[in-house]
């Protein structure tokens, strides 16, 4: 996270308002709504677990039951079953 001096970004009167509220501490503040990325975006995640879905899908469909699934892959039953049943995108 990159530090800033709030007296070297901010116009004073908005520096003002902000002291009334929090004063002499760290405060953080978010991107805007429109700059954010979605869960495991950044970090690959997201892709990894698409991935990972599909893959247990394919073996589900080739004959690979639900119990060598979660074998497999370190799932309960209701997370294997959620992927396996679960109209593709």
């Amino acid at each position: 996270m990159k530090y800033c001096n709030a007296e070297e970004v901010l116009p004073r009167h908005l520096l003002t308002e902000i002291q009334k509220y929090v004063e002499g501490v760290q405060i953080y503040v978010p991107k805007g709504s429109g700059n954010r990325l979605g869960w495991g975006e950044r970090n690959g995640q997201k892709g990894r677990l698409y991935q990972r879905n599909r893959q247990i899908r394919a073996e589900f469909r080739t004959g690979a039951d639900i119990e060598e699934l979660m074998a497999k892959y370190h799932l309960g039953y209701e997370s294997i079953r959620k992927i396996v049943y679960r109209r593709s995108v």
